[in-house]
C-alpha cells in the first residue's frame, strides 16, 4: 500500500463530512451568501479581472470580516475567497509562481482564521466547514463565459485538467474541509474535475454546483442531469446541486437533481440579476429582494435541498434569514 485510502474508504471519509453537519442540523445546513458582493458593499473595489480574489492582496482583513459576518448570521459553510483565484491570473499581474500558489493557500487561511476567531469568541460550538471554491475556466478568462459555458474548439478536456491542476493541488494542501467546484457552466468541466481528483488521489470530499439560465440545462445546454450524473459517480463527491442561478429556476432544477443522485442537494442561488461581463457589474432591474428569495426556501428544503445559501448579489441578512427558516422547520 501507499499510504492513501482506497476509493471506497474515501467515499465514506467524505460523506462523514457534511452527513456529520447535516446531522447535528436535523437535515439542514445554511451556507454563506456572496462574498464579492459584501466585499462591495465593505468599500472593496473588485472590477478586475481577478474579481474577488484581489482581495487576497490588497484586502485580506476584509476577507476575514466578511467571513466573519456571514458566520454571525448563521452560516455553518464558509467558501473560500478563491472562485477567481488561479495561478495563470496571478502571474499575469507579476506575481511569481510562489506568490501565486501562497495567494491560494491565503484564500483557504483566512476562512479558517475567521471560523477559529468566532469559535472563540462564541459560545456556541457548531461544526462549521470550509469550503474552498474553485471557479471554472470562464471565470479565469473575465469575459462572461462561465455564464454560457462556451469557451471554443481549441479547449479541450486536457486543457481544463492542465489548467486546474496544480490550483487544485494547492488550494487541497491548504487543509480546507471540502472543495467546491462552483458555477459548472458544462459537461467537459464537470469531466475535468472527476478525472482531476482520481488522478491526483485526492481524499479532500468536493460539492459540484452548476448554473442555469433556463431552468432544464446547465448554462452551456448541457443537460443538468448528464452533469449531475457524471459528479454523483466522483468517489470525492458529497453534495450536488446549483449555484448563481435566479431563484424561478431553482425548485425544478432540485427535482432533476433528486432524480440522479442520492447525495444530499446544495443550492445556493443568485439574487436573480443579470451580469453585465463588458461592465463588470451587475443589472439589478432583474432582482428580486431579500423577502422574494427567502419565501422559496421552505419550498427548495422540501423538494430535497439540504444544504441553502446565497451567490452573487446576496448578503448576510440574506443568510441570517434563511437560517431563520430553517430554524422554523
Amino acid at each position: 500500500m501507499d499510504g492513501k485510502v482506497g476509493n471506497g474508504e474515501r467515499r465514506k471519509k467524505g460523506n462523514n463530512v457534511v452527513e456529520e453537519l447535516l446531522r447535528e442540523n436535523c437535515g439542514w445546513a445554511v451556507v454563506d451568501g456572496g462574498l464579492a458582493t459584501e466585499l462591495e458593499n465593505n468599500g472593496a473595489d473588485i472590477k478586475d479581472s481577478l474579481w474577488s480574489s484581489k482581495c487576497l492582496f490588497s484586502c485580506p482583513e476584509l476577507i476575514k470580516k466578511v467571513h466573519l459576518d456571514y458566520l454571525e448570521a448563521g452560516a455553518s459553510i464558509l467558501i473560500t475567497a478563491s472562485y477567481q483565484a488561479t495561478i495563470e491570473g496571478f502571474l499575469s499581474r507579476g506575481f511569481s509562481q510562489e506568490e501565486s500558489e501562497s495567494l491560494l493557500r491565503k484564500s483557504v487561511k483566512l476562512a479558517i482564521e475567521a471560523r477559529n476567531s468566532y469559535l472563540k469568541n462564541s459560545s456556541t460550538n457548531r461544526k462549521i466547514l470550509v469550503a474552498a471554491s474553485i471557479g471554472s475556466y470562464g471565470a479565469y478568462l473575465a469575459d462572461g463565459s462561465e455564464y454560457s459555458g462556451d469557451y471554443g474548439k481549441d479547449v479541450t478536456l486536457n486543457t481544463l485538467k492542465e489548467f486546474h491542476k496544480r490550483r487544485l493541488q494547492v488550494l487541497v494542501e491548504a487543509g480546507p474541509d471540502l472543495i467546491a467546484f462552483e458555477t459548472i457552466p458544462n459537461k467537459i468541466e464537470t469531466q475535468a474535475y472527476v478525472e482531476l481528483l482520481d488522478e491526483l488521489r485526492i481524499e479532500t470530499p468536493a460539492w459540484f454546483a452548476f448554473n442555469s439560465k433556463d431552468g432544464v440545462n446547465v448554462v452551456s445546454g448541457d443537460s443538468l442531469t448528464e452533469c449531475g450524473l457524471i459528479a454523483d459517480t466522483c468517489h470525492n463527491c458529497v453534495a450536488v446541486g446549483i449555484n448563481c442561478t435566479p431563484p424561478r429556476f431553482i425548485h425544478s432544477l432540485i427535482l432533476s437533481m433528486t432524480k440522479v443522485t442520492k447525495k444530499p442537494i446544495l443550492i445556493y442561488p443568485n439574487s436573480g440579476e443579470s451580469y453585465d461581463p463588458e461592465k463588470k457589474e451587475w443589472v439589478e432591474s432583474s432582482g428580486v429582494t431579500d423577502e422574494d428569495f427567502v419565501s422559496y426556501v421552505h419550498k427548495w428544503h422540501e423538494a430535497g435541498a439540504a444544504l441553502i445559501g446565497g451567490c452573487c448579489r446576496t448578503t448576510p441578512d440574506t443568510v441570517r434569514a434563511i437560517s431563520r427558516v430553517l430554524k422554523g422547520l
